[in-house]
């Protein structure tokens, strides 16, 4: 028998409510001598799903109101007994009844550990749990989304059809090498390539999913890169809403990597707005100069940002250079003056042009759609079912590296016995990604990524 648990479920500090979740065997024990109900009922006595109103007690003395709230086992998360106290939110009360419930014979959860007993328990697949932390961290609609729909099992079907294909394959080529004399159908490889070709190209469409799900889940390492008063920071403060960086006419006034956390449409950007690039004798603008050459190499993405009122300088087309062949947007700032720069030289280096005026908070919607075009997200279906973490696309790779070995044998000729055991390593990857086999090394680690109330 595995130990009761309990930990806090609610962030700590000043709320409206606090959770203090309990989870095993004897969960409505430890409850019951920290709890006691208005109307004298106890948490044993309770039937599952169902709620009592009463206090939170330290011996005869009351510690706060609660509400305790009975899951019966196995509908519940856990799939054991669970129990919740849920009391006014203050960090204070949270900490005293958590430690009232340990004292009362549950063991501190760990990270995870509630999940990972879900998960046991039979309550939930792998892929759907992995999931649940991305919904808790999930912050633009599209990756919400996304993760709902992996804890609704999404990913897990379309790895189920995938599997009972291979699976169904695997038990023909076995069966004609091993019962010769049935009347079995003889494995033709074209049969056979056949029947492998729809998982192969499933597996492929499957990997395609990856990088866009990550950009929407992670967010994009943004640079906003430009030479001096080109109006970096006035677009640093319009996309962040506020004023992040310092304004001024002076050139060189930011001098430092000024970073923050947006929202750009669904896409969470992180901004890092950079020194301007240029020649300089002042020591501490060449280390500024410097870091934004170095946030710039390292971006994934990079806003380089052009004065639209005049020539093109020195600088400007050093920035070009530096920014051709990368996923950049040029950004055609001070829409608002007459336009004199070079558009023809800026499109050499960087095809998409966002035309716009930080100054007027003009022309972010064509900033944003480059951005969804360049990242390919302007056909994301958040509710197809991806891969949502590198664990997974690792055993995605797997799986494709073994059927690329089966069509190979095939090709040159090989045994079917040397088709069946790369087969029989798909199926085996396969199984690891969807958590039928998987590690307790690995389980440790997948949920020693959660948070400890869950």
């Amino acid at each position: 028998m595995e130990q009761t648990i309990a930990a806090i479920s609610t962030p700590l500090g000043a709320g409206g409510m606090g959770t203090i979740r309990i989870s095993g065997e004897t969960a409505r024990t430890v409850a019951d001598r920290v709890f006691k109900s208005v109307s004298g009922k106890t948490i044993e006595q309770a039937k599952g799903y169902t709620a009592l109103f009463g206090h939170v007690m330290d011996g005869d003395r009351v510690v706060d109101q609660a509400v305790a709230l009975v899951f019966a086992a196995p509908k519940s998360y856990t799939g054991e007994d669970v129990v919740e106290l849920s009391c006014h939110g203050g960090m204070a009360i949270m900490r005293e009844t958590l430690r009232l419930t340990l004292a009362a014979g549950a063991k501190p959860a760990e990270a995870g550990e509630f999940t990972k007993r879900a998960f046991l328990n039979g309550k939930m697949e792998l892929t759907q749990a992995e999931a649940v932390m991305d919904v808790i961290h999930a912050k633009g609609e599209q990756a919400a989304r996304a993760a709902v729909a992996a804890n609704q099992r999404a990913l897990a079907k379309r790895l189920i059809q995938m599997k009972d294909s291979l699976v169904n394959t695997a038990a023909w080529l076995a069966a004609w090498a091993d019962f010769p004399e049935e009347e079995i159908p003889e494995v033709e490889p074209a049969a056979l390539q056949g029947r492998l070709s729809p998982a192969k190209d499933e597996i492929a469409r499957l990997l395609a999913t990856f990088d866009s799900g990550r950009v929407m889940r992670e967010g994009v390492e943004t640079a906003i890169v430009g030479c001096p008063n080109v109006g970096k920071s006035t677009l640093m403060n319009l996309l962040c809403g506020h004023e992040s960086s310092i304004v001024t006419h002076i050139a060189g006034t930011t001098r430092d990597v000024v970073s923050e956390e947006i929202l750009l449409g669904d896409l969470r950007l992180h901004l890092n707005d950079t020194a301007g690039i240029r020649e300089t004798d002042d020591t501490v603008e060449q280390f500024g100069v410097q870091r934004a050459k170095d946030r710039l190499a390292t971006a994934e993405l990079i806003f380089a940002v052009f004065d639209g009122s005049r020539a093109l300088t020195d600088d400007d087309k050093e920035l070009l250079t530096l920014c051709k062949g990368r996923k950049a947007v040029a950004v055609l700032n001070k829409s608002d003056l007459p336009r004199q720069t070079d558009e023809q030289a800026i499109t050499d280096a960087i095809p998409r042009v966002a035309v716009l005026s930080a100054k007027e908070g003009s022309g972010v919607n064509e900033l944003k759609r480059h951005v969804e075009e360049l990242l390919s997200l302007t056909d994301f279906d958040s509710d197809c079912g991806m891969l949502m973490n590198e664990r997974q696309r690792d055993c995605a790779l797997q799986v494709q590296r073994c059927l690329q070995e089966c069509e190979d044998a095939l090709q040159m000729g090989l045994t079917l016995d040397a088709v069946g055991v790369s087969l029989d390593g798909a199926l085996e990857a396969l199984m690891e990604l969807s958590g039928e086999r998987v590690t307790e090394e690995v389980a440790n680690q997948i949920f020693h990524q959660f948070c400890v109330g869950k």
